[in-house]
């Protein structure tokens, strides 16, 4: 485990060179001395490499989220952990938020936005409010989590699919989660590229199907053949 401090971000990757490099300059920009864990998932483009440059920590995990969240939290030294995907644009205010956050545990959410689209704008707001009636988070939305919280929840489960489903569903048992109005950004190119109704369908679909008891894994294997 690293050395304790305010924050660490973890951010779990595979062949996100280029849009990890983003997030990391962003991320050096506003907080230099803030604890950045990259976990690689079997990358073959160059992602170890801007992880190494930007001076993150570098771990190695086998690939799916849910795996590399697991080893990039437990490496983490953080009273806080802010779980990030790769192609997050995360706001100078949330990051503020965090840094500035009491130590009393607890977890939670920013709102998230998929930039100027009319459809995405709307397509983003639904899944705001979803999430603050529901207490069920999701990657795109950064969540963050006390490191004791996220202790007695058990950890970031270790699955390939629906983790941030289930990780909120085993928190919001614990305390309900802090929706926070700053906003994250994330790219919308899974949505333009397989279609907003299409993408919209098919995750309700997924996740449906995993509430009923369906296998993560095989929920993976069918997803990411998509």
């Amino acid at each position: 485990m690293a050395g304790g401090g305010a924050l660490s971000v973890v951010i779990p990757v595979r062949d996100d060179a280029a849009a990890l490099a983003l997030l990391l300059a962003k991320l050096r920009d506003l907080a230099p001395d803030v604890e950045i864990i990259v976990v690689d998932g079997g990358s073959s483009d160059g992602s170890d490499k801007a992880a190494n440059v930007a001076g993150a920590s570098l771990v190695r995990a086998r690939p799916g989220r849910g795996f590399q969240l697991a080893e990039g939290t437990a490496a983490a030294g953080g009273r806080w952990i802010w779980m990030l995907h790769a192609d997050s644009d995360p706001s100078p205010e949330a990051l503020a938020h965090l840094l500035g956050r009491s130590a009393q545990a607890g977890w939670g959410r920013f709102a998230v936005s998929f930039g100027d689209g009319r459809v995405m704008a709307v397509v983003a707001a639904l899944m705001n409010v979803r999430s603050r009636l529901t207490g069920i988070c999701t990657g795109d939305q950064g969540i963050f989590v006390h490191r004791e919280l996220l202790a007695l929840a058990g950890g970031v489960p270790r699955q390939s699919l629906m983790e941030d489903v289930e990780l909120s569903r085993r928190l919001k048992r614990l305390c309900r989660p802090d929706c926070r109005r700053e906003r994250i950004g994330t790219s919308p190119r899974r949505w333009q590229r397989r279609g907003t109704a299409k993408t919209i369908i098919a995750m309700w679909r997924f996740r449906l199907r995993y509430w009923l008891g369906a296998d993560p894994e095989r929920l993976a294997r069918e997803y990411y053949q998509r």
